[in-house]
């Protein structure tokens, strides 16, 4: 398994702007976190730190389950990393609390990755707000939840490449 520090870089696709944000200021995090009434896990912020949202890498985009989903038998996808911002055209962190209310999911949710209805989340309900999050698939038409990793830097350290599936 790669480490979560040797992955900060590694993990963006950098020839895509596909959902890229304007630099992450620590102001846009504090007034993120307090719109969403969330503290943000760290992993993910020192992630968009470096590159602020984005598509990743083939040797990362997907991360391997215990169980099937529609999606697949053995993986969900991980395409890109919703970011911190207000790029037009782009969806964003910011916008969890309209596409959670949209698809019906869990009000303690910051969804970080997906397209409805398939969706990957912070989870809150089991930390509190200020805990640190689960990471949850979430498959909303279905009405399907399953948990991925017990946070998001062991998500992120147990990415792999949709080839590695096929």
């Amino acid at each position: 398994m790669t480490r979560f520090e040797d992955l900060q870089r590694s993990l963006w696709d950098t020839s895509s702007e596909y959902a890229v944000q304007s630099a992450l200021t620590d102001q846009a995090i504090a007034e993120t976190q307090r719109l969403l009434n969330v503290t943000l896990p760290s992993s993910l912020l020192d992630l968009l730190r470096h590159q602020n949202g984005g598509q990743v890498v083939a040797s990362r985009n997907a991360f391997p389950t215990s169980q099937p989903t529609s999606w697949s038998a053995d993986h969900v996808p991980f395409d890109s990393v919703m970011g911190i911002g207000r790029r037009e055209g782009t969806i964003s962190l910011l916008d969890s609390p309209y596409l959670v209310k949209e698809w019906g999911l869990p009000a303690a949710v910051v969804l970080v990755a997906g397209d409805g209805p398939c969706w990957i989340g912070l989870d809150y309900r089991a930390c509190g707000r200020h805990g640190e999050p689960c990471v949850t698939w979430f498959e909303a038409d279905l009405d399907i939840e399953l948990v991925l990793a017990s946070d998001f830097r062991s998500f992120i350290e147990g990415l792999t490449a949709v080839r590695d599936f096929e």
